[in-house]
């Protein structure tokens, strides 16, 4: 067993890294404050290879590892939170269309999405099924060779502004085995954008409802074959789950080094705050806990690309783990900044208002727990989970 990262890793990371200190950081505040979708930066990350990370070198991907995704996504999160994030949402949205999408729509789609110059989001969640996604309305009806899609999304990542919809509708029956996904051109006849939500964070991407009234949808434009959507999106989750648990773990890394330098540089009481024992504790406190995040998170990813049979079980618990302990330690870093940690000149009050949603989206931690569970009480489990 070995924790080390190989020279591959380590360049990966150090490339992100410069790009997240040269691109993200020094414009981070003002995307948030201003609320501005950076496509260029996004196109220039596009450029590194960071919009298809783990999609088939065939269409332009880089191929990688979910490992390998981790080390790279948790090294731009630190630059900004919120544009990493849309970048991860576009890598799932993007492996799905070149990993399940017919060959004329992968040729066609593939390499503009691996190289950033479209963008994709995901559409899952609906007005009347969040958690419960097996209960998604929104309907596609076969109309000879095409689907005529009717329905609603929310909450949907980049939406009115991107270029393709991976869309998640019912074909057949009640249940997830009537789900079946779609590739849908963003501005398709029949498709229309709610405003921009007003978010607590994640102000760098827009957030809008989605709604489709009879769009056609070509049959070469299915992912997979009928009822397979449900499958595929969980799937997608999957890397999803660790997308955004490593989010956590990159964001509150950089929440961690700003509160170790104000510590040793802000005085009270005649002494450098970093020589007070309660402040010594939690950044020792915090330091563990961001480690325990980092590597649960990696172990599912390495679940994950293993094919391991409770590769979703372990993608869960890191989640769960990483999204819960980052919002802490972001929220302690604040604590240990005092009045300034609650100010926008310092980058504090960002880090924990973007984590914050990391414990809701892609199946909210209490799901997260939910599926664990599960698996936890099956039959077996003491021999497959460990």
């Amino acid at each position: 067993m070995d924790f080390e990262l190989n020279e591959d890793q380590v360049a990966f990371q150090d490339l992100a890294r410069d790009f997240a200190a040269r691109e993200l950081a020094p414009h981070a505040a003002r995307w948030d404050a201003e609320c501005i979708f950076p496509v260029d930066t996004l196109r220039m990350a596009g450029e590194l290879g960071f919009c298809g990370v783990y999609s088939p070198e065939d269409v332009g991907g880089l191929g990688l590892s979910r490992l390998d995704a981790t080390i790279i996504f948790e090294a731009l999160a630190g630059g900004c939170t919120s544009t990493t994030a849309f970048i991860t949402i576009h890598n799932m949205a993007t492996w799905m269309l070149t990993a399940f999408g017919q060959a004329a729509l992968r040729e066609e789609w593939g390499p503009q999405l691996t190289s950033g110059q479209k963008l994709a989001s995901y559409c899952l969640t609906e007005p009347g099924a969040g958690s419960d996604a097996g209960s998604l309305r929104t309907r596609a009806e076969k109309d000879g060779d095409r689907y005529l899609l009717s329905g609603s999304k929310v909450f949907i990542s980049g939406a009115g502004d991107t270029d393709m919809l991976v869309v998640m509708a019912r074909t057949g029956g009640d249940g997830p085995g009537g789900v079946t996904a779609f590739a849908v051109p963003a501005d398709a006849e029949g498709i229309s954008y709610g405003r921009k939500e007003e978010k607590m964070g994640w102000n760098s991407q827009p957030t809008r409802a989605i709604t489709f009234d009879k769009v056609a949808v070509p049959e070469g434009n299915r992912l997979g074959e009928e009822g397979e959507g449900f499958k595929i999106a969980m799937k997608g989750l999957d890397g999803g789950r660790l997308n955004v648990a490593t989010c956590s773990v990159g964001t509150a890394q950089a929440a961690l080094e700003a509160a170790r330098a104000y510590a040793t540089e802000r005085k009270q009481f005649g002494q450098h705050l970093a020589q007070f024992q309660a402040i010594q504790f939690k950044l020792a406190d915090m330091a563990t806990e961001l480690v325990a995040a980092r590597q649960m998170v990696r172990l599912g990813a390495t679940k994950l690309d293993a094919g391991h049979p409770e590769a979703t079980t372990y993608c869960a618990m890191a989640k769960r783990l990483a999204t819960d302990l980052g919002f802490r330690v972001c929220n302690e870093a604040l604590q240990i900044h005092g009045g300034y940690g609650y100010i926008r000149e310092y980058p504090l009050e960002r880090y924990v208002r973007d984590t914050r949603v990391h414990q809701i989206l892609e199946g909210t931690n209490e799901i997260m727990r939910l599926i664990i569970a599960r698996r936890l009480l099956a039959d077996g489990a003491d021999e497959r989970i460990r």
